[in-house]
Parts: structure tokens; C-alpha cells; sequence
């Protein structure tokens, strides 16, 4: 393991108003080399450009993937990864404002709920250092049978192997942490392909995990807007596990285009409300309100259906008849 280390955390500097944009490289593997071209991440507000990351290609996906393939015997045992992903929370605790303003400049969300994302990242990474300390496997009896009468059958939970991970903008840190911190809890190296809209936040994390003490060449972030990108991670030999999320078409060819590997999708919902009879209408009306369009509904646990009861709504339509 290595120590950890005073990292710049370069991707946190990301432009203020009539500032040059940083240029971000991506981090593959154990470097990250001068890309031969650059993209540019816009704020939704303005349209303006926050920071220029690298523009990846089919044969850094490979070499990253190599290069995890490489760790999977490394000497990383579950206590050393729970000090890491603990390390990692606090960092990340210590530097909450920060965070939260790059997820503001390039995703575009209010900076309540970036500071709220922030917070479940936190928790996120705290609950997979616990995680990784009770990771254990299975005592079996084998006497059903005659022939194991007196003996006993001993099953080890393993590290799948390299995890490759997709994930959406609309979440640009927690929902990178949800992929990274338990395949790291677990064991596993990943590289990762953040949302091309919003990939700061992910070079970000990668920087402070780095900092808590990450060894080198156990998490790759490939940035860049081809979508070759993507398909090369899924159809290299290397990663085990693909973990997606993001749309239901994207999610569903991903899972037809490795009938070999384990596919983890996570692709939204439909989120209904019910309201009952005894329900506070008003209070209801409100949080429905707040749920299906904060954040302009770009959220997949976002209110997408009201089923009401039919008193319910005989009683509210009297009551906006009795206050027009």
C-alpha cells in the first residue's frame, strides 16, 4: 500500500468567472500523459468552459485495463481498504464547499443539493469501509450425504476481478463513489468512465482517493465524449463486472453486448406517489412539487406518477373551487 500523499487535487481548480479553464488530464493507470486533443466541459448556466479534460481513446481504455489486471494480486488486504475509503470520507468532509462548487459549475445543480451530494458521498464512502471489514465467506456441513459425513465445506468470498464503470451526470460524484468505493471495499481495481458532461467531479474523487492513500493503478478515470470510449471498456477481456447507469436503451445493449461478464444496470424507475385519504393534501401537493421538478427532474428516484384516491381528489378540487 502506498502512503498517502499531498495530492494538488488539480480538478477542484476549476474556472471562475474570466479565468482560463484547467486543463485535466485523465488518469490511466499509474500516470496521466498529455492527451493529443482536449474536451471541453461547459456549465448549463452559461454555456461557459469550466475546464478542458483529455480526450480519451479505445487504446487508453485498453492500457488501463491492463494496468488493473496488473493489481489483482497486489498485497491490499479489507483493513488497509477500510483506511483508505475512512481516509477518503474525511478528506472529502474537510473539503465539502469545494466539491460541491465544482458539482454546481459543471452539472449545473443548485449548491444546496450539491452540498446535500456531497454529504451521501461521504456516507457512501464511510459505509464501504465498514463493509470491507466484515467481508467473510461460509462454514457448510457437509454430512446430507454419507460420503460427507464428519467433514465440513469451507466457501471464500474473492474479488470478481476488475470492475468497469459508466456512470450519468446527473449524480457526477455520489454516483461514481457508489460504483468505486465497494469495488474497492471489496477489492477490486475499476476503471471508470465518467458522464462526458460532467467528468471534473470524477478526476476530483480520483485525486482525494489518491491523496487517502489508493495504491497507483487501482482506479483509471477515462474522460472524453466518444462513445467509443464506452464500448471498448465493455467489450475488453479484462473487467469482470460492468456496473452502468444511465438510460434504459444504453443499459439494456451494454447487457447484449457481454453475455460473458456480470452486468449491474441501474436505469431509473417510475417512481410513483399514492396519496390516501388521510393524507395533508397541502403538504403533499408541496413535496410532490419539490420532487418531480427540483433539479429539473433529473434525478431517477424523481416523482413520475400521482395515484390518488378518488375522496382525495373529489376534497381537493372543492377546496381550489371554494379559494378561486
Amino acid at each position: 500500500m502506498t502512503a498517502p500523499t499531498a495530492a494538488p487535487r488539480r480538478a477542484l481548480r476549476v474556472a471562475e468567472a474570466g479565468r482560463e479553464p484547467p486543463h485535466l488530464p485523465a488518469r490511466l493507470g499509474r500516470g496521466a500523459p498529455a492527451p493529443d486533443s482536449w474536451h471541453d466541459v461547459q456549465s448549463p448556466f452559461d454555456r461557459r468552459v469550466v475546464a478542458r479534460v483529455a480526450t480519451c481513446t479505445p487504446a487508453d481504455v485498453q492500457a488501463c485495463c491492463e494496468e488493473a489486471e496488473l493489481h489483482l494480486d497486489d498485497d491490499f488486504p479489507q483493513f488497509q481498504r477500510a483506511e483508505v475509503l475512512s481516509s477518503a470520507a474525511r478528506l472529502l468532509a474537510e473539503s465539502r464547499e469545494a466539491f460541491a462548487r465544482v458539482i454546481t459549475l459543471e452539472a449545473g445543480k443548485p449548491i444546496r443539493a450539491a452540498r446535500t451530494e456531497v454529504d451521501r458521498c461521504v456516507d457512501t464512502l464511510t459505509l464501504s469501509a465498514a463493509e470491507a471489514l466484515v467481508l467473510s465467506g461460509d462454514v457448510v456441513p457437509m454430512d446430507a450425504t454419507s460420503s460427507g459425513a464428519g467433514r465440513l465445506g469451507v466457501a471464500l468470498r474473492v474479488p470478481i476481478g476488475v470492475v468497469g464503470a459508466i456512470t450519468p451526470f446527473n449524480f457526477p460524484l455520489n454516483l461514481v463513489a457508489h460504483k468505486v468505493a465497494p469495488a474497492i471495499a471489496a477489492g477490486c481495481p475499476v476503471v471508470l468512465k465518467p458522464a462526458p458532461a460532467t467528468p471534473v467531479s470524477a478526476l476530483a474523487f480520483a485525486e482525494l482517493l489518491a491523496e487517502a492513500g489508493l495504491p497507483q493503478g487501482w482506479l483509471s478515470v477515462v474522460t472524453g465524449a466518444s462513445d467509443a470510449i464506452g464500448a471498448a471498456l465493455v467489450a475488453h477481456r479484462v473487467p469482470r463486472l460492468i456496473s452502468f447507469t444511465g438510460s434504459c436503451a444504453v443499459g439494456w445493449s451494454i447487457a447484449a453486448a457481454a453475455p460473458t461478464k456480470r452486468v449491474c444496470l441501474e436505469l431509473g424507475a417510475n417512481s410513483p406517489v399514492i396519496v390516501e385519504p388521510d393524507a395533508d393534501v397541502e403538504l403533499v401537493a408541496q413535496r410532490v412539487s419539490d420532487a418531480a421538478f427540483g433539479y429539473a427532474g433529473e434525478s431517477c428516484i424523481s416523482v413520475q406518477r400521482v395515484l390518488v384516491q378518488p375522496c382525495v381528489r373529489s376534497t381537493s378540487d372543492a377546496q381550489r373551487s371554494g379559494s378561486a
